[in-house]
């Protein structure tokens, strides 16, 4: 065989693909373990002593904040892992990291909005994990630009610039990942919060690119704001911009199995009353109102009567 001919058969055969694990290592993307644990738990250190001052003077409520740990790995793995009792929201910082995600377990944000209106903490206990309604989606994203406010307050982000948050979503409504990007070692940062009785769990997921160039420092405290009003403002309009489908039930005059067995198009069926008609308005399957049935201009109504449960009821029902 010439040497042409071997020069081309080797040139037929594919460049082995390098370890990507040790592709991301020589790019800095991809730190040792100490150097990981040393950056998450210097986070861990900033949300435990800024995060409860910054709720207790916009909010009155009083937090308990600590780091519990971390975990490595890729990015769609860790988010991945933290299950579906979660809201989660991607955000970016610039001069920091293009994309990160912030997740907090729904269990807070819960509690936090029964908080917020009027229950006493004590008497709070423990929520049953559910998804979170799109009144308490929207108060998980105040909440997670408090987490970035911290986040900004405590890292080496030139140019001052704020964490930009996209809206909140719960785990299970997450786009998957896009098989196209890349995925990129990440690091999930984890803290125990507690409020009242109740004890759940925020996160930060962030690219290992980003964090090993972090430095994390304590800001000074500049002690209490006066943005209560704003949280209490926000959430109330929030409640007032909400909708809520209704949904009205009339009562009909009983008939046999063998009439309703019979009916065809055409047929007509009476209401139960005479005289005025009542009509039961539900929302989410809760009874809210008796109404009278009648009709304007060209559309049916119905008149408010009577409310079957308190406005505060009604309230908590509806959030949830």
């Amino acid at each position: 065989m010439s040497e042409t001919t071997t020069a081309a058969a080797k040139a037929t055969v594919p460049a082995k693909a390098m370890d990507p694990a040790l592709l991301a290592r020589l790019t800095g993307a991809l730190g040792d373990s100490a150097k990981i644990e040393k950056i998450c738990s210097n986070f861990g250190r900033l949300y435990a002593e800024f995060l409860p001052d910054i709720f207790h003077s916009e909010t009155g409520f009083t937090l308990e904040v600590h780091y519990s740990g971390h975990e490595t790995g890729l990015m769609t793995d860790l988010v991945a892992g933290l299950g579906e009792n979660y809201v989660l929201a991607d955000a970016t910082l610039r001069n920091w990291c293009p994309v990160f995600v912030i997740a907090c377990g729904n269990g807070f944000i819960i509690t936090l909005m029964e908080n917020m209106l009027g229950a006493l903490s004590e008497t709070i206990e423990q929520p049953i994990e559910r998804p979170l309604s799109s009144i308490e989606l929207d108060l998980s994203t105040m909440v997670f630009e408090r987490i970035g406010d911290v986040l900004h307050s405590g890292i080496n982000a030139a140019g001052g610039f704020e964490p930009v948050i996209e809206k909140a979503c719960n785990a299970e409504h997450r786009p998957p990942h896009d098989p196209d990007v890349p995925d990129q070692y990440a690091a999930t940062i984890k803290m125990e919060i507690t409020l009242g009785n109740v004890t759940s769990e925020f996160a930060l997921i962030v690219p290992q690119k980003a964090l090993l160039k972090t430095v994390v420092t304590l800001p000074k405290s500049k002690g209490g704001s006066a943005r209560s009003k704003e949280w209490s403002d926000n959430i109330a309009e929030q409640v007032r911009r909400s909708q809520v489908t209704l949904e009205a039930r009339i009562r009909l005059q009983s008939l046999t199995l063998g009439t309703i067995s019979r009916l065809a198009p055409g047929d007509v069926i009476a209401f139960d009353e005479r005289g005025d008609v009542t009509v039961d308005v539900s929302a989410n399957g809760k009874e809210l109102y008796k109404c009278e049935f009648g009709r304007s201009g060209e559309k049916y109504t119905v008149r408010v009567k009577d409310n079957v449960t308190t406005d505060d009821e009604i309230l908590r029902h509806l959030l949830g």
